[in-house]
């Protein structure tokens, strides 16, 4: 069952790379605006369904870019299929990570109550 495993981490990895390019290079809506990174993408064990983590940057408005990349999500999933060649290409969920954001606000609360050096 291990390899089993290890098969899916390269699954998700190889579509996390292409589903990133797909998005940065292919996708052409206008609603889609700012730094759009893919931080995970996670494929059923069936390999119907893949959710694909988001993190965005710098957007005019983050819920409509959202939305873009959803509507957008049968383009993405038709080009998948024409660069990844294995049996079915999954459904593709977008989700918005927001790990990276939760992460910054951790650190800003962090600096705001560790003491500076200057007042030791």
């Amino acid at each position: 069952m291990p390899s089993n495993n290890n098969r899916f981490e390269r699954i998700n990895e190889e579509y996390r790379k292409e589903i990133s390019n797909i998005i940065d290079n292919k996708l052409k809506n206008p609603n889609v605006t700012g730094l759009i990174s893919v931080t995970k993408v996670k494929v059923t064990q069936d390999l119907k369904f893949a959710k694909v983590y988001v993190s965005i940057l710098n957007s005019k408005n983050i819920k409509e870019t959202l939305a873009g990349l959803k509507k957008s999500a049968g383009f993405v999933r038709s080009e998948l299929a024409r660069t990844i060649n294995l049996r079915n290409t999954p459904e593709i969920i977008f989700e918005l990570d927001e790990s990276l954001e939760y992460g910054a606000r951790i650190d800003s609360i962090l600096k705001e109550i560790m003491p500076k050096d200057g007042d030791k």
